[in-house]
């Protein structure tokens, strides 16, 4: 019945950790897990191998890259549902896919869970959250279930995005399919970054600044109304000039060049993927509660 998905790179202790804490969910005989090792040169494969024998292990002898991973977890699944981990993620949730269960059998418009998400290197004691069940905008990559048959009606992630971007994909998609995705927060996830730290740790600032602001304008292009796109692309750029480069934070500028010159490059493509929402699809989609990224714990 559930399909638990899984793709790493060289992230060998964080793999094991993450399967060591769902080693019960894996136990279940409606559960298969697979884990799908993009090109790691750690000894990965062989330690999963060893010890997680029913893990079902799948592997990019050179890397082939994150989408190109889930797309093929995905289309392969042999569950009725299938859970989207990071290998640094985990649940702190007792009995997930019960909970998760009830929630698709509750509900049959919906084709996607996103679950709440704690990005935290430390535990904590006091999981109780007031957040409610609620439709939403979309979802994070690294916590989330999908029903099969919702996967099937959409397209594959867009691998030319490379990363950021492609849960919004998915989520417009299944706007337009009349699919609804909700935030169901009795369902806890613990994604084990520090985002200063790991921002700082790989100096990979302008890459992600770079990759998040084009994937935001390729979707602009792609499922947005024309007579939306050039206000929605004004705003973004009037939000970095005022928020970072008037108040000196030069770095910014190259990478939000390259990002333009991002989407110049590929305005062919995103003119031809296009699947442009009607203005009463428009109105209804930004009417949604955003997606639910953080959840910080009530002091």
């Amino acid at each position: 019945m559930f399909s638990i998905l899984i793709a790493t790179k060289n992230r060998k202790a964080d793999l094991m950790f993450t399967l060591s804490r769902i080693s019960s969910l894996i136990q279940r005989p409606d559960v298969d897990c697979v884990v799908f090792d993009d090109g790691s040169d750690d000894g990965t494969f062989e330690a999963v191998r060893m010890d997680f024998p029913k893990v079902q292990l799948l592997r990019n002898e050179s890397s082939k890259g994150y989408l190109f991973c889930r797309n093929t977890m995905l289309n392969a699944a042999k569950g009725e549902f299938a859970i989207s981990l990071d290998d640094d993620a985990h649940f702190v949730t007792e009995n997930p896919l019960d909970i998760l269960k009830s929630h698709f059998d509750e509900n049959p418009d919906c084709g996607l869970v996103a679950f709440r998400i704690l990005w935290s290197e430390t535990a904590i004691e006091n999981i109780f959250t007031a957040d409610l069940t609620e439709r939403v905008k979309g979802f994070v990559g690294c916590g989330h279930a999908w029903r099969m048959k919702a996967w099937r009606t959409i397209s594959n992630y867009p691998e030319w995005f490379e990363f950021y971007g492609e849960e919004d994909f998915a989520s417009l998609e299944l706007f337009k399919n009349n699919i609804v995705v909700d935030y169901v927060p009795e369902i806890l996830v613990q994604h084990r970054v520090d985002l200063k730290s790991r921002s700082i740790a790989k100096n990979d600032f302008a890459f992600r600044y770079r990759r998040s602001l084009r994937a935001g304008w390729y979707l602009y292009f792609m499922f947005y109304p024309y007579s939306k796109i050039p206000r929605k692309l004004a705003y973004s750029l009037a939000v970095q000039l005022k928020s970072k480069i008037l108040k000196g934070d030069f770095k910014v500028i190259l990478p939000l060049t390259q990002a333009m010159f991002d989407v110049m490059l590929h305005l062919p493509k995103l003119i031809k993927n296009r699947k442009a929402f009607s203005s009463k699809q428009y109105d209804g989609y930004t009417q949604l509660k955003e997606t639910k990224v953080y959840w910080n714990p009530e002091k």
